[in-house]
């Protein structure tokens, strides 16, 4: 009987997930891609594979988990293996600048940005910029890792002079300068998708920083002092808070996006402008869910709940065609 595969490196992101199969009684099997083979010299086995590679592995001690991927993805999809979020969605899981030119291409607005590698090219990037302030973020970083708001040139020189740079530094040398977008209020959108289909949006509040994964198990991970991200404060608010009623026609736009790029299941992060204009700026194809909020807005179905349920639908359409050509 065949099964769904998890492709990830992550095993507290999981846990959701697992509980999520458990309930619908799915059969499933995890692929932890830390280190490993890719056997190219047979097929795979029969089943749904969910690739959940995330940006971020690097950060874990998982440096060539999405290389491990992107092999294992070229060997299954060789093998006409159903895929959910294919190697076209690992590549951009690991490029912001390939999410951008993926988002412009279908008419959406990104922020204004320039690729820089070395240290004298980001602060001409910068400078050419005008006066400020800037967004400093790596091309592949994951979780908002070393996402940095800077109001002066020295700023960022003193940064990329620190040893906060080296240390979040970007894994692919790649720094993007962007223009920093004012919104009205101190907080990004960020739309999910399961299937390809929307299904809720969640209102995070950034006035503390930019490290938004909206897993509870970033809300208990320690940071060094004087650091903003998920606060590990059990008594702390939340930030994030679930709109169920979101609507808005850049749904439209995302859904083909996502149609577009071999994308099934993701979190698209878009902030407001003053003027009301919409800026997409990140794209989640390991996206995560906060169980919390989830429970705040009286969610009929959770994020976790409706991916195990998706692949659930898709593992039986492809047992289904299986058996189909088992009795052809």
């Amino acid at each position: 009987m065949s099964r769904i595969f998890v492709l990830h490196e992550n095993d507290a992101w999981i846990e959701p997930l697992r509980a999520a199969f458990e309930d619908l009684a799915l059969p499933y099997d995890e692929w932890f891609l830390d280190e490993g083979l890719v056997p190219f010299d047979g097929p795979p086995p029969a089943g749904v594979f969910y690739n959940r590679m995330s940006a971020s592995s690097h950060t874990r001690g998982h440096r060539y988990g999405p290389e491990l991927a992107h092999g294992l993805l070229n060997w299954l999809e060789a093998h006409e293996r159903r895929v959910v979020n294919t190697q076209r969605a690992l590549y951009l899981e690991v490029s912001k600048l390939a999410q951008y030119a993926a988002l412009q291409r279908v008419g959406l607005r990104i922020p204004r940005t320039v690729a820089a590698v070395g240290r004298d090219k980001v602060i001409q990037a910068a400078r050419g910029f005008g006066p400020g302030p800037w967004i400093l973020k790596p091309n592949r970083g994951g979780k908002g890792l070393g996402v940095q708001l800077f109001h002066s040139l020295e700023a960022i020189a003193d940064y990329l002079d620190g040893p906060g740079a080296g240390e979040e530094a970007p894994i692919d040398g790649l720094w993007l300068v962007q223009d920093y977008i004012r919104a009205p209020q101190p907080f990004i959108t960020r739309c999910e998708f399961v299937g390809g289909k929307f299904l809720y949006a969640v209102r995070v509040d950034t006035s503390d920083g930019f490290e938004l994964c909206p897993a509870d198990v970033c809300e208990l991970e320690s940071r060094k002092a004087g650091e903003a991200f998920c606060p590990s404060d059990s008594q702390a608010p939340n930030k994030f808070t679930v709109l169920p009623d979101f609507v808005d026609p850049v749904l439209e736009s995302y859904a083909r996006f996502l149609s577009q790029n071999g994308i099934e299941i993701a979190g698209i992060e878009f902030i407001r402008d003053a003027e009301g204009r919409i800026f997409t700026y990140d794209v989640n194809t390991n996206t995560n869910y906060n169980a919390q909020a989830e429970a705040e807005a009286g969610v009929a179905l959770t994020g976790m709940q409706a991916v195990a349920r998706f692949l659930g639908e898709e593992l039986a359409k492809t047992n289904g065609a299986a058996t189909m050509i088992a009795a052809a």
